[in-house]
């Protein structure tokens, strides 16, 4: 695999919308190693949801002042609060439940913005991420491997 393919693999990988659903498929079909894949993979979404944690308060109080940025806020933390009860129910474990399931929308990106909704302390919520990330990581590899099958057949 090409310097320029690893390079998109992680992009994809930080990018809140393909994380590793979209990165880890691509660097295997590439014909990357699958141990170096999931862990470059793990890492760059790990790395890319960690300032998200940080910042989606401070950022959000900030730009809440815009009325269009109020009203997407409003938005994605209505749409939090409906999509993760299970954060709000058990917390941290629910928090890395909800990031391991690797659906659209229960992702690193989402669970970092839940942790800050649902009040997760943060240290736990890092460990939570780090958790649901690196479950989500190993779903993904062993369905892009074969060794699952994740419609049947």
């Amino acid at each position: 695999m090409s310097a320029r393919d690893w390079l998109w693999t992680v992009l994809l990988a930080m990018a809140p919308v393909s994380e590793l659903r979209g990165a880890i498929p691509l660097a295997l079909a590439k014909g990357a190693p699958w141990p170096l894949v999931y862990a470059v993979c793990v890492v760059a979404n790990f790395v890319a949801v960690v300032p998200v944690l940080f910042l989606v308060g401070p950022l959000s109080e900030r730009l809440r002042r815009i009325p269009v940025m109020d009203r997407f806020f409003t938005w994605l933390f209505a749409r939090t609060r409906r999509k993760g009860r299970l954060v709000e129910r058990f917390e941290a474990v629910g928090l890395a439940l909800f990031v391991a399931v690797p659906l659209p929308v229960t992702g690193g990106w989402t669970g970092a913005v839940a942790a800050f909704v649902f009040g997760v302390r943060r240290r736990l919520a890092l460990a939570a991420l780090l958790a649901g990330i690196a479950i989500a990581g190993a779903v993904v590899t062993a369905a892009a491997r074969g060794v699952i099958h994740v419609f049947g057949g």
